[in-house]
């Protein structure tokens, strides 16, 4: 996958300048109306022409594309549960017990092996310098309610998967998260510290984001850059955020690319070492 910030990410949302008169830009999202790239796109868009980032408006075209530049992430959050009765504290316990037996502990998750869930918890795991990653257990199930469901009924040991997976179980009290995998505590599960917290430097988010042909020039680049930016600092992004079930998690530019090279590269990497890909 290529990575640069508003240049050349492979899935996402298209910012385009245009040439008529009637629109200062066309956001081009990989989707039909009403889904996650459509919202990118319209919400950002109107937000940028009301706080006068733009002097027209921003014209929504719904067709396949790519992605990448205001990055944020949804309700979805990464995180790492167990179940109430389990003898893991914090993550820092379930990271010791996997480096002194590897077999010792097995997660479930909602993706196949290979999958970002899976890949959540070997990311970590690097974190603390443990490579013999392909002794770590991980069974994929169908969905992340099978997944929780394996470890509240304690046929696995911990469960990776996304907040709005487990909030059901955990308001029940039947589940603990011990980490989420944010840049910032959630709002509402502000007891809950992140990995990054505890010494794993690790965020596993979902994001979306804009993205400009990649021949375009720097002076342009920046431009939209700075104006991306000015829709994050706005009050009306924030109120956005609030309203949709959004957590921040802000990259623009070069700080982006940079992020996203990283996360690039350790995917690989991971892959490679599984055995997914060659």
């Amino acid at each position: 996958m290529p990575a640069a910030f508003l240049r050349a990410l492979s899935a996402g949302a298209l910012l385009v300048a245009t040439a008529t008169t009637s629109f200062a830009a066309e956001c081009i999202a990989p989707a039909n109306p009403g889904g996650g790239w459509d919202f990118t796109c319209r919400q950002i868009g109107k937000i940028m022409y009301d706080i006068g980032a733009v002097e027209k408006p921003v014209q929504v075209t719904n067709m396949a594309g790519g992605g990448g530049g205001l990055a944020y992430a949804h309700v979805v959050n990464g995180v790492i549960v167990v179940a109430q009765d389990s003898p893991f504290q914090t993550l820092g316990d379930m990271v010791e017990a996997i480096k002194a037996d590897p077999g010792s502990v097995a997660f479930a998750g909602g993706s196949a092996t290979g999958g970002f869930d899976h890949l959540k918890v070997l990311m970590i795991l690097q974190r603390a310098d443990f490579t013999d990653i392909t002794k770590v257990k991980y069974i994929g199930v169908d969905g992340g309610a099978d997944a929780i469901t394996q470890t509240v009924g304690g046929f696995t040991q911990a469960m990776t998967g996304d907040m709005s997976e487990v909030v059901g179980f955990l308001k029940a009290g039947d589940v603990r998260i011990l980490a989420t995998l944010t840049e910032e505590r959630v709002p509402g599960f502000d007891d809950v510290p992140t990995a990054k917290e505890q010494g794993f430097d690790v965020v596993a988010v979902n994001w979306r984001g804009l993205y400009v042909p990649k021949n375009v020039s720097d002076e342009t680049f920046d431009l939209w850059a700075d104006k991306l930016q000015q829709v994050a600092d706005s009050d009306e992004w924030k109120a956005a955020m609030e309203a949709n079930g959004l957590a921040p998690f802000t990259k623009v530019g070069g700080d982006f690319q940079s992020y996203v090279d990283g996360v690039v590269a350790e995917i690989r990497d991971l892959s490679k070492e599984i055995g997914v890909i060659q």
